[in-house]
């Protein structure tokens, strides 16, 4: 289908068929691990600055878009070079033998040697250098401000795991009493089957619930595991790293937000780096298109030249040069021109909507979390009171079974709303959290609450 003729052999060196596994010939590289964690965390547990701190100094995240703008800034570097006269120089050996071209006799053969040194410098080109390197220090802002966003994207990261494996870890206590008080369910099931007053299926209710509140238990903590090994990794740690972490005694510190949601829109506008990184980016690209239109004009340029020439057949040595203005006109380049100006142009454009989409995004981003943290806020009290009723109820069902009065029914149902409520405010309290990090990632601040107070 291809052709049989491979004088090279290069088709050898993909799988001899489409429904065939390609084989390697040699063996595959292996893959380079990650530069070891620096000052690594004792075995004390750890609260979310010092696991923000250590992720920022070594998460992969954070050199990446450092090298990537390291490697914008030397991109600016490149374009002001073309600014500057390009000077090269040449040290040549060359052996001839020429016939002469009057009596077609052979001309005894040369060996000449000698340095020689070039010069080119651009006097005018209607200032299409200019826009290059207009468009490099654009896309280096852009590189430095993306940097700034991993930074924020890295917080982001590790205070969602952090505030995660917090809730897994309060919703494994949570089992633990739940399958603590349905063994005393059953407990008293079995006693009052004892005495006669149960029947078998109310034990029978009782292992039910003894075998879903372990079934809960052994959930929340494989989820827990989970949560902790994405932790490691947000953190920049091998996911194996068994991290442990300060816990909350308390509730969150529930505060409202000062500012209005008008205001927080308007501070994500202008302080967001990745929209900021965004429209340094359309206008990069906007001096990129104008520079190439300016590709296809007239240019006028210096050219000079100098070099010594010795012989080794005793000659005297000579010297050389030569001084020029070169004026240079594009007449015609087969239409690149006319196509790269509109793929310039294109770029530029599409630039500029992927910012309106980010700026869109943006607003989008803030109204959700905002009211994410308002809705947050309202919960938690809610769902304290829910636990507060809902113990009250299960502490008096299990006291009037006890006395042998009520059903294990209602009993076993006062308990798992006890539960439900206990793992209402945890969620409760997860949300508020998470909702207060996305508040702030998606405005592009620290601490949104701080700012707050120190406005006050």
């Amino acid at each position: 289908m291809f052709g049989a003729i491979d004088p090279l052999g290069t088709g050898k060196q993909v799988a001899p068929a489409p429904n065939l596994r390609w084989e390697p010939a040699a063996p595959l590289p292996r893959v380079t691990a990650p530069p070891a964690a620096r000052d690594l965390p004792g075995a004390a547990p750890l609260t979310l600055p010092e696991l923000t701190e250590f992720a920022l100094r070594n998460n992969p995240k954070t050199r990446q878009a450092w090298f990537a703008a390291r490697a914008a800034a030397a991109g600016v570097g490149i374009e002001q070079a073309d600014l500057l006269p390009q000077i090269s120089g040449l040290v040549g050996v060359s052996h001839s033998q020429q016939v002469s071209a009057t009596s077609g006799e052979v001309v005894p053969a040369q060996n000449r040697y000698g340095p020689s040194v070039s010069l080119s410098y651009i006097l005018f080109d209607f200032g299409g250098r200019q826009d290059q390197v207009v468009a490099a220090e654009y896309k280096l802002l852009a590189a430095n401000l993306t940097q700034n966003r991993t930074l924020q994207d890295v917080v982001l990261q590790v205070e969602q795991a952090y505030y995660l494996l917090l809730g897994l870890e309060a919703l494994i206590r949570t089992n633990e009493q739940s399958l603590k008080n349905s063994r005393i369910v059953l407990e008293a099931g079995q006693k009052r089957r004892e005495s006669g007053v149960a029947t078998v299926a109310d034990v029978y209710r009782a292992e039910t619930a003894v075998a879903l509140a372990q079934l809960a238990l052994t959930r929340s903590r494989g989820d827990f595991e989970k949560a902790r090994g994405q932790l490691a990794t947000a953190v920049g740690l091998p996911v194996d790293a068994g991290l442990t972490v300060q816990t909350l005694l308390t509730p969150p510190p529930v505060q409202e937000v000062g500012d209005t949601l008008s205001n927080l829109l308007e501070r994500a506008k202008a302080g967001r780096p990745d929209l900021i990184a965004a429209e340094a980016q359309a206008r990069a690209a906007r001096a990129s298109a104008a520079a190439t239109a300016k590709a296809g004009l007239p240019s006028i340029e210096v050219v000079g030249a100098a070099g010594r020439t010795r012989y080794t057949d005793g000659r005297q040595p000579g010297d050389s040069y030569s001084l020029g203005l070169n004026l240079r006109i594009p007449i015609f380049t087969g239409y690149r021109d006319t196509y790269s100006i509109r793929q310039a142009e294109a770029q530029a454009a599409q630039a500029e909507a992927t910012r309106d989409v980010l700026f869109q995004q943006t607003e989008l981003d803030v109204w959700q979390a905002y009211y994410d943290l308002q809705t947050a806020a309202s919960a938690i009290s809610s769902t304290d009171a829910l636990v507060k009723s809902a113990e009250q109820t299960a502490q008096a069902t299990l006291a009037r079974y006890q006395a042998g009065f009520g059903s294990i029914l209602d009993l076993i149902t006062a308990q798992q709303d006890e539960s439900n409520a206990r793992v209402q405010r945890i969620q409760s309290y997860l949300d508020w959290y998470t909702a207060l990090a996305r508040l702030n990632f998606s405005i592009g601040v620290n601490d949104i609450l701080a700012a707050t107070d120190n406005k006050k």
